[in-house]
């Protein structure tokens, strides 16, 4: 039991996102945490190099990467069910909280504590705001992206998430949608190849 950690890790791409609404692009919570990871990272960087706020990007990288890792034993919960109201919503982290410590106890104690940090720790409490507006902003760009693809079903979360992220009052997420969000609606000839 002490050595089943990666492999439930690994077991993440079996996972699927946005369960309630037909996909043009299915997304795992795989693909996902590695989205909201380079998100995070941006986050932290802009945070630390633009505003000037003392900040550890790497680890905000790392929070993410394990952000959705309780989901391998709870499976995603669709949004409207799981903030439905306070008490679903309170239940509902009590499980995954349950979820992360049943994870680490997959690892060798002398592992536990640097993981614990990651999951559960005062290093992803510290980083919360920084991954939840990543893990926002990956949602945005999954809208767009299938918006792009001709997928109306995204329309409504795409406005809703974007309401969300420009009401944050975060200079890094607004940062992020004035330089970069522009680039997601340009197709790979807009953006340039490498001959170029």
């Amino acid at each position: 039991m002490s050595d089943n950690f990666f492999a439930y890790i690994s077991r993440m791409r079996y996972i699927g996102r946005w369960s309630l609404m037909r996909n043009s692009l299915p997304e795992n919570i795989q693909e996902h945490s590695h989205m909201v990871a380079v998100l995070a990272h941006a986050l932290g960087v802009i945070r630390r190099d633009i505003y000037h706020i003392p900040c550890d990007p790497e680890a905000a990288a790392a929070v993410a990467l394990y952000h959705d890792a309780s989901e391998i034993l709870t499976g995603d919960l669709p949004t409207p069910i799981k903030y439905h109201s306070e008490d679903i919503r309170e239940a509902y982290k009590q499980v995954e909280d349950l979820a992360c410590h049943k994870l680490l106890a997959t690892l060798p104690a002398e592992l536990r504590p640097a993981y614990a940090e990651l999951l559960t720790g005062e290093k992803q409490r510290s980083l919360h705001d920084l991954v939840k507006a990543a893990d926002k902003l990956s949602a945005y760009i999954k809208c767009i992206e299938e918006r792009k693809a001709g997928n109306n079903e995204f329309l409504s979360a795409e406005k809703q998430s974007r309401r969300i992220l420009e009401e944050s009052g975060m200079p890094e997420v607004q940062y992020f949608l004035r330089h970069f969000i522009p680039a997601f609606e340009k197709d790979l000839d807009e953006l340039g190849t490498i001959e170029e």
